[in-house]
């Protein structure tokens, strides 16, 4: 409480009157999906606090070689990283996978903690680098079913708009359980995580990005990343599902000023000039053990398959079965928030490459180079139209 004493009055005024206003719900990207139970709701808190509060140190597991200190470093808000957490993967284009596991791939680990040297990519690797993406709505992504994502997809591209949506199969780690209804292609299963798709579920995600991106052995990761050794667990089970649960259990991005006219002429020229092809408007969920997640359709604007994106943006870089010039849909939804995380900035395409959604679209190829060219020839009045629609996402 704040005193006031006005012509011998005592005026009592709320500490709340003087409080900045709270934030528009759909100005940020951080808290939990609506309806969740109490003890959802406690769990989400666990988990956050893991994501967001937990610095490794060298006292508690850090390294020796690692990228970052916390999860919540890398992803800011939930939000996108910037040019200082982007990551490098390395590796080569082989079909019998990646030559380089042995030699600390695919992660470089480029920090080290004190009597350590950091790692380098060794000769011969190719190498790509991915910027941090934003963490919102993964669980609903997580619930869409196989079925739903194959029946998006195009190989042979048989109704000839040049737009051919693939999967990426990639085998399954022997943690990992199959979703309900999976559906298997040579052993092989639908990754929807990752810039090319080639993470299959959350907790694969979430045990990974410990291990690789801070150096933490888990049940899960059990290798160290510096001395190639199976060692005892440095983060329990239960923190790991935590996190997963909270990343799980994120609120998806909420559209601003949907009913502005320029923004509802925006989405118009997207659907004409057929950016809907790949960034697809809607999908539905599943069933999900998150109740509060099943059979929902939500707008990601993604397919989740990949899509070769041409010359341009190819780094020489395969993971699972994508080719080094395919890349996963990046979801659109959120896009308007990124500079929130990204210092003010934008920093967009996998590796960060493109300053504005103007050269984001701009360097689009491939498969997306019909949409490219008619976004190219659109006027001024509908590039802007186009851009602020895309930006209240």
């Amino acid at each position: 409480m704040k005193y006031l004493f006005h012509f011998g009055l005592l005026v009592l005024l709320s500490c709340e009157n003087f409080e900045p206003p709270a934030p528009e719900e759909s100005a940020i990207l951080d808290g939990p999906i609506a309806g969740l139970s109490v003890d959802e709701s406690l769990r989400f808190m666990q988990g956050d606090i893991a994501f967001n509060d937990q610095i490794f140190t060298t006292q508690n597991g850090l390294g020796p070689l690692f990228v970052a200190t916390s999860c919540g470093s890398c992803h800011p808000g939930d939000g996108k990283g910037h040019p200082f957490t982007t990551l490098t993967r390395f590796g080569q284009s082989d079909p019998s996978g990646n030559i380089f596991l042995k030699l600390g791939g695919p992660q470089l680990q480029h920090l080290a903690v004190p009597g350590y040297k950091p790692e380098v990519i060794p000769s011969g690797a190719t190498h790509a680098r991915f910027t941090p993406p934003a963490n919102t709505g993964l669980g609903y992504l997580d619930a869409v079913t196989d079925a739903e994502i194959l029946s998006r997809a195009d190989p042979a591209d048989a109704d000839g708009d040049g737009v051919s949506g693939v999967p990426n199969w990639v085998a399954l780690k022997a943690y990992v359980d199959e979703r309900p209804n999976s559906i298997s292609q040579n052993g092989k299963y639908i990754g929807r995580f990752g810039k090319k798709g080639a993470t299959y579920n959350l907790l694969q995600q979430t045990a990974t990005a410990y291990n690789q991106d801070i150096g933490i052995t888990s049940s899960y990761e059990a290798h160290d990343t510096y001395a190639g050794l199976i060692t005892e667990p440095e983060i329990s089970n239960q923190a790991v599902q935590d996190v997963v649960f909270y990343l799980k259990s994120l609120k998806a991005p909420i559209q601003r000023n949907e009913n502005d006219a320029e923004i509802l002429s925006g989405k118009k020229v997207f659907m004409t000039i057929k950016c809907s092809a790949c960034h697809t408007p809607e999908l539905k969920t599943g069933t999900s053990e998150l109740s509060v997640l099943s059979n929902q359709i939500f707008s990601p604007y993604t397919d989740l398959l990949l899509h070769d994106m041409g010359s341009g943006l190819n780094d020489g870089y395969t993971e699972g079965s994508a080719a080094a010039s395919e890349w996963k849909t990046s979801p659109l939804w959120g896009l308007g928030l990124s500079r929130n995380s990204q210092g003010g900035n934008y920093f967009l395409l996998h590796d960060g490459r493109a300053g504005s959604i103007h050269d984001a679209i701009i360097q689009h190829g491939g498969e997306a180079t019909t949409s490219r060219n008619s976004y190219k020839s659109l006027t001024p009045a509908d590039q802007q139209a186009l851009i602020k629609f895309l930006e209240s996402l």
